[in-house]
């Protein structure tokens, strides 16, 4: 792939990262109007249960054509130890998730004042975990038709991202079979080191 255009998510979804670890450049779309019930502010990972979702709550989502950059995140709820500890019951006995402990639980201590910053720092974290630079070029206005991109800014809306994967371990697939495309976070604590080559042999 060449220069793609995509948004920047929370833990984006293994699709997104199959885009990004594919790209000669990435353009992170900045300049769309917030939408609930998307992945900006969540992720799914595979828990104990099943498929759990992990939503980040935002103060001012509610405001028409509020800007996704300036959509600030809500602290009263203690959301970062509850996603944490989430992730702790997901993927503790999963073969990485020690590994990269470390490097993941200060993003779940940090309070970031916009979304979109938070954002921006799980996709430099994973990519750091990953051992690929990602370049990126950010939009300053925003077209419904981008021709001079490939255009993945749908894959946002998990409900319209049909990306089928190949399958992989996963911790609780005993219980509940392979669930697929759920949160970068799942691939990387499930194969580690093996991931990225994993995401450059999937296609979109």
């Amino acid at each position: 792939m060449s220069n793609i255009l995509i948004y920047p998510s929370y833990f984006p979804s293994i699709s997104h990262f199959i885009t990004m670890a594919q790209a000669e450049m990435i353009t992170f779309e900045m300049e769309d109007n917030f939408q609930k019930q998307t992945n900006r502010n969540r992720m799914y990972i595979y828990s104990p249960n099943g498929i759990q979702m992990l939503n980040v709550p935002v103060k001012n989502g509610n405001t028409p054509n509020q800007k996704t950059k300036e959509i600030r995140i809500e602290y009263d709820f203690g959301w970062q130890k509850q996603h944490f500890k989430s992730l702790e019951a997901a993927y503790r006995s999963s073969p990485f998730f020690e590994y990269f402990e470390d490097d993941i639980r200060p993003l779940f201590e940090k309070k970031f004042e916009f979304l979109m910053d938070l954002n921006l720092e799980t996709i430099n974290l994973i990519g750091k975990c990953l051992r690929v630079p990602l370049n990126y070029n950010q939009t300053t206005e925003y077209f419904h038709q981008q021709p001079n991109y490939q255009d993945f800014r749908n894959l946002v809306n998990g409900k319209k991202d049909t990306t089928q994967l190949d399958t992989y371990t996963q911790v609780f697939d005993d219980k509940h079979g392979f669930i697929n495309n759920l949160s970068i976070l799942d691939l990387l604590f499930n194969e580690g080191r093996y991931a990225l080559d994993y995401l450059k042999k999937q296609s979109v």
